[in-house]
């Protein structure tokens, strides 16, 4: 291939790999025009297969490249739900430990959603609705909300634990303690975790766990992703250009 042939080509391919980018394609005037692009998409596959070590898989890789830069973003919720996690207002479980050690030492009052006095379903109300997430009153419909963890094992700091009977609710801070409004007479407080699986009805939830990139943020390092994969194509194919 002599070292015209290998700039046009590269030429051809740089303005699919804009196409891509741009994420439409631009119609054809010609059937000749039709043939030199496809032409160039085959050649292109081909040497995006070889540079990821994808043989006979580049058309796909291609595909799925640019389907990465496209993809919309997730719906987003600020109401706590049952099967789903409540993303909308940012938070996460971190930020629910934090904002539940504001309230310790305030003290047990059945019925309570304030600082004068709370109880184990009234904090987490509370907790979550200064996140902005809104949740239910009591622990039963609380126990239905965002989405079930396992085991103790695989628990996360902001997680809520229930045990059976449904009769209270914990928040599980980290390092096998949990953040809790035991019972009157006692006050807001973080004790060793005395729950073991047998005696947990679920575990839920309901926010994410940790922080999760941006939209925009997904989106460049996918794009950024796509165009090194694509620029070691063009690599390949000037070495194979140079070696014919």
């Amino acid at each position: 291939m002599s070292v015209e042939a290998v700039l046009s080509r590269i030429s051809e391919i740089r303005s699919q790999i804009d196409t891509l980018r741009g994420g439409s394609a631009a119609a054809t005037s010609s059937s000749s025009s039709a043939g030199s692009t496809s032409a160039s998409s085959s050649a292109f596959a081909d040497a995006l297969a070889t540079a990821t070590g994808n043989t006979g898989t580049g058309t796909a890789t291609a595909a799925a490249a640019a389907a990465a830069t496209t993809s919309s973003a997730p719906a987003t919720s600020v109401d706590a739900g049952a099967g789903t996690l409540a993303t909308g207002s940012g938070a996460t479980g971190a930020d629910v430990v934090a904002d539940a050690k504001k309230y310790l030492g305030v003290p047990y009052v059945f019925g309570g959603t304030t600082t004068a006095g709370m109880d184990c379903s009234g904090l987490v109300q509370t907790v979550f609705k200064d996140l902005g997430v809104t949740m239910p009153r009591v622990v039963p419909d609380q126990a239905k909300m965002g989405v079930e963890v396992g085991s103790l094992k695989d628990a996360q700091p902001g997680d809520l634990i229930i045990p059976k009977g449904e009769g209270h609710v914990v928040i599980y801070v980290g390092d096998g303690k949990v953040l809790h409004a035991p019972r009157p007479g006692k006050d807001v407080r973080i004790v060793d975790n005395w729950y073991s699986d047998a005696d947990i009805a679920t575990i839920r939830r309901i926010v994410p766990a940790q922080a999760s990139a941006t939209p925009a943020t997904t989106a460049t390092t996918a794009a950024s992703s796509a165009t090194d994969l694509q620029t070691a194509a063009l690599l390949s194919m000037m070495q194979s250009g140079s070696a014919a």
